[in-house]
This record gives structure tokens, sequence and C-alpha cells, in this order.
């Protein structure tokens, strides 16, 4: 059991920050979903520890947090939705320049439907080739051309014809 915790807790640490990346990408930007969507996914990764440690445990906890997400997106909530957002505090201009480009790019991300942002985000940030985003995803690499052909389309458009705030 000490073993099965020492290989779980290596991976989250070495892990962590870029799954939590990844979830923050699923999720619109939305960092606190994000947050419940990585623990999600690490509960389920912990009761499959033993079967996939050996493997790939990153593509394991991958497909979950794909796979969540798009349950959540499903699911609706008409409860409160904060709107003021608090400015990042840059600490030079080309960080500054840096994060505003990034948080487009994420606000643009965030006017895709969750399976093109997914299939745009798991080839392009996590640079997955074609066969395995399918696999993650759970569908044909013909419908992962096909998402990405027009999330990428998508992005073009919004990213050209408007700031996205």
């Amino acid at each position: 059991m000490q073993a099965h915790r020492n290989g779980f807790d290596a991976f989250v640490g070495a892990r962590w920050s870029a799954l939590l990346h990844l979830a923050r990408l699923l999720t619109a930007g939305d960092a606190h979903r994000a947050e419940d969507l990585l623990q999600e996914a690490l509960v389920k990764l912990w009761f499959a520890w033993p079967k996939v440690a050996d493997e790939y445990p990153e593509a394991y906890v991958r497909r979950i947090l794909v796979r969540a997400a798009a349950r959540s997106a499903r699911r609706r909530w008409w409860g409160e939705r904060p709107t003021e957002v608090l400015p990042d505090h840059a600490t030079g201009h080309d960080t500054a320049e840096l994060v505003s480009e990034r948080a487009r790019l994420e606000a643009a991300l965030a006017t895709l439907p969750p399976r093109q942002r997914a299939a745009v985000v798991l080839r392009y940030y996590q640079d997955l080739p074609e066969a395995q985003v399918a696999e993650t995803m759970g569908c044909p690499v013909g419908t992962v051309r096909s998402l990405t052909s027009r999330g990428v389309a998508r992005l073009r458009t919004v990213l050209t014809c408007s700031p996205v705030s």
C-alpha cells in the first residue's frame, strides 16, 4: 500500500501543474471548475492506480479529464456567476502582453463547443497525435480531424475578427 501511495504521490507531484492547466483549458478558463475536475479525475486515478501505474497513467487521467469536462458541460447550472474579473499583475511589459494574449486565447477557446475545445486542446496544446486524441475522446480519427478543423477555423475567426475579452 505504501508503494502504491508513493508512486501515486510522485506522479501527482510531477504532473499536477500540467494537468491543472489542461483542466483549465478544458473548462474554458474556469479555475475553480478546473480544480474540481482535476480532483475528481485524481480520485478515479487513485482507485485505478495499481492497474495503470506501470502503463500510461497520464493518458488515463487525460481521458478522465476530457470525459468529465464533457459531462459537466452538458449539465446546466443556473446559480450565481461571478462577473468581476481581477486583472493579473504582471511584472514587466512582455509578461503583461503574454498574459493578455493567453487570456485572449482562453476566451476564444471558451467560445468553442466542449468536444471541439477538447480536440483542439489535446491535439495542439498537449501535442498528441490524432490517433491518441481519438482514443482519449473515444471517437474515430476522422471525427477528431473534423472537430479540430472546425475548432481551429472558429478560433481564427474569433481571434481575427474582434478582440475577445
